[in-house]
Order: structure tokens, then sequence, then C-alpha cells
């Protein structure tokens, strides 16, 4: 099961970790797995290349942490946006991620 953690601070979205395999099907074929990756990389990316946002950025393994350096409302924006998508995959594809808060 794919593990998202999303960080929030005062009602705003500060980061993510996202972590594990989805088990809907073999490493290489997993389209649950291949949407999370894709959407965190654009996330990512979008944040700190896109936008220029200083962010604190680790893979490490199957695990990518990013967290922001400041507030910026672009990148809580694709935060949120990012937890939307990752909320509706999960119930296209049930049993596949655990999604968590944790307010930081």
């Amino acid at each position: 099961m794919i593990q998202a953690k999303f960080f929030e601070s005062k009602g705003k979205l500060k980061g993510f970790s996202i972590s594990g395999h989805s088990g809907y099907d073999e490493i290489g074929h997993d389209i649950v797995c291949a949407s999370v990756s894709s959407a965190v990389q654009l996330t990512a990316n979008t944040i700190t290349e896109g936008f220029g946002v200083k962010a604190e950025v680790s893979v490490i393994g199957d695990n990518i942490r990013l967290e922001l350096s400041q507030p910026n409302r672009n990148a809580e924006v694709m935060l949120d946006m990012l937890k939307l998508h990752i909320e509706l995959i999960s119930e296209d594809f049930p049993q596949t991620i655990k999604i968590n808060i944790t307010e930081v």
C-alpha cells in the first residue's frame, strides 16, 4: 500500500512524504504507482523548478519527501491539488493508498 502523508500547519499544506507500493500489479506494470509517481514528480518539480520555491526535498529508496522552507501560495495550491489527485486515485483503486494528514 502507498503511504501518502501530508503535512499541514494552520489549515495549509506545507509538504508531503510518499512511500511504498500500491500492490495493484507487479512493479513496472502498476498503473496506480505510475500515476502517483508521475503526480508527485510533477508537483515537486513545479514547486522547486517552475515556481522557484525553496523546499527541502529528499529521495531515499521508494520514499520522496518535500517540505516547503517558506510559505508560498502557489506551492500550497500545488500541494492541495496533489492531495486531491491522490484522493481521487484512491477512490478509483480502493485498498491501494493510505492518506494521512499530520499537523506540524
